[in-house]
């Protein structure tokens, strides 16, 4: 990779000499910003039934529809020297991973596996002894079957304090290692498309809200208890990393919010009545128990008694048990008022439809950058401008096209662009984790995936190739000058050295 990272030194020295804002490096962001890519445990690993590990709510998801599977994944697992490998030669300076709950402790509580407390050990020491910063992720989806099987997992307030006992064998065998814990991903997204919607594990929701068919579950009730015990647990891993292990190991804990932005469709005050209900519902959901302890007003009014209450000592517990957020964003959303509404879950709660912004489909994201920046920027005015990491960023491309991914180029540049901006105008924003690192296991739609590294799936030696995108990343981290333009004169696939598709 280092001819192509001096070629494109040299050409962007001709190219760029000038001042342009289309060009920027890593210099012009603040002292200790830190830049880094993301991979999770069930979409990386594979090895799903080696070494004592059990089975986890994402493995009976895509084991129950046609399609493929994680069981094998880019096989991490086994291949876990030579990624960390390749991402010390691309200079990444932090990686965000997850630990699998049902590999640590297969039974979801009791006793720890020492196959898997090892392989952790020995990943962590691998991206330390390279100087890759682990930021790592508790719960990214993955419940122990085990503990859905015998009380529901996240609708029972059991798992606070077996979610706390797995993060106790987390911060004592790793907090050495480890200084940036985020306890839950996504908690938002995950109860509303796993306890409304029904399309994400545990595939709960009831008619005639659902999107696909369930066999149990209530999506009037379920979601707004699945986040609640989910914030609870968080909390209560909060407490113990403070009261046990921060003085220590002088770490940071946080928890991720799910982002899109969100714009009236129209001009309509309907339409921004909407979209400021709609922020409440989405974002502030999260949000605003962490910040102020307890649900946004115009929640509880509409949800009543459907919404789960905290108690004094709860609301204490949950509020300010933070170190940072993370950001989790990937597009922008339209939204309209719904005139005929009903109430009776989450969705129809909002009283808002969502739809996509411009020509952007699920797969297909356009580049739009501001979005990035309106979310900092809400964060910043709302919710007292905590320290903020962008834990997911990315843009999709079918896995069978070119590894001359010019549009993941051109999003990243714009949205690392928005992230300087917003740095620039008084946000704490600490951290951008492009996502992902490689083609990963993509459970919602496996022919779209987000890899600076193509994985060649066919393959049993699941081969990773770089993108051009990987080669650009590479020399913004290194610190050249960086434009959106590069890429166009970039061709990976003609390179010496790399495969192409």
């Amino acid at each position: 990779m280092e001819p192509i990272l001096f070629l494109i030194t040299i050409f962007l020295g001709f190219a760029f000499s000038g001042k342009c804002s289309d060009v920027y490096s890593r210099n012009d962001f603040p002292e200790g910003f830190v830049f880094g890519s993301g991979i999770s445990a069930f979409q990386w690993e594979g090895a799903v039934d080696e070494d004592g590990r059990m089975p986890s709510i994402w493995d009976t998801y895509v084991h129950s529809q046609a399609g493929p599977t994680g069981d094998v994944a880019c096989d991490g697992y086994h291949k876990y020297k030579e990624d960390v490998r390749l991402m010390y030669d691309m200079g990444l300076g932090a990686l965000r991973l997850s630990i699998s709950w049902p590999r640590l402790i297969p039974s979801g509580r009791g006793p720890v596996n020492p196959k898997g407390l090892r392989f952790y050990k020995n990943l962590l020491n691998e991206l330390t002894r390279h100087g890759i910063e682990p930021h790592v992720t508790l719960y990214h989806d993955d419940l122990p079957q085990a503990l859905e099987d015998e009380y529901g997992g996240w609708i029972d307030r059991r798992i606070i304090d077996d979610f706390t006992a797995f993060a106790d064998v987390c911060f004592r065998e790793f907090g050495n290692t480890v200084k940036f814990w985020t306890t839950i991903n996504e908690p938002n997204m995950l109860a509303w498309g796993g306890y409304d919607l029904g399309f994400m594990p545990p595939k709960h929701c009831s008619p005639p809200y659902a999107m696909v068919k369930c066999s149990r579950g209530n999506s009037s009730t379920e979601p707004y208890i699945a986040l609640h015990n989910m914030l609870l647990a968080h909390a209560s891993t909060s407490r113990l990393y403070k009261q046990k292990y921060k003085d220590k190991q002088n770490g940071s804990l946080g928890i991720t919010c799910y982002a899109y932005w969100m714009v009236p469709l129209t001009s309509s005050g309907e339409d921004e009545i909407a979209t400021r209900r709609a922020k409440d519902f989405y974002l502030g959901w999260v949000l605003h128990p962490l910040v102020f302890g307890d649900y946004p007003d115009v929640m509880k009014r509409i949800v009543g008694k459907r919404l789960p209450s905290f108690s004094d000592e709860e609301s204490d517990l949950v509020k300010d048990s933070f170190d940072f957020l993370g950001i989790i964003h990937y597009t922008t959303m339209n939204i309209a008022h719904l005139s005929t509404s009903r109430q009776g879950d989450f969705t129809s709660d909002m009283n808002a439809s969502m739809s996509n912004f411009g020509k952007s489909t699920f797969v297909t994201i356009d580049v739009l950058p501001w979005g990035l920046e309106g979310v900092l920027e809400y964060i910043k005015q709302n919710y007292g401008n905590p320290p903020v990491y962008i834990l997911e960023n990315g843009r999709p491309t079918n896995h069978h096209s070119s590894l001359n991914d010019v549009g993941r180029v051109e999003y990243l540049h714009a949205y690392i662009a928005a992230v300087l901006n917003s740095v620039r105008n008084g946000s704490q924003t600490r951290g951008y984790f492009q996502w992902s690192f490689m083609d990963l296991y993509e459970f919602l739609n496996y022919n779209y995936t987000y890899g600076l590294y193509y994985v060649n799936f066919s393959d049993p030696e699941r081969k990773r190739s770089p993108k051009t995108s990987a080669l650009w990343y590479s020399a913004l981290l290194k610190g050249s000058m960086v434009s959106s333009q590069v890429a166009k004169n970039l061709s990976v696939s003609s390179s010496p050295g790399y495969a192409s598709q």
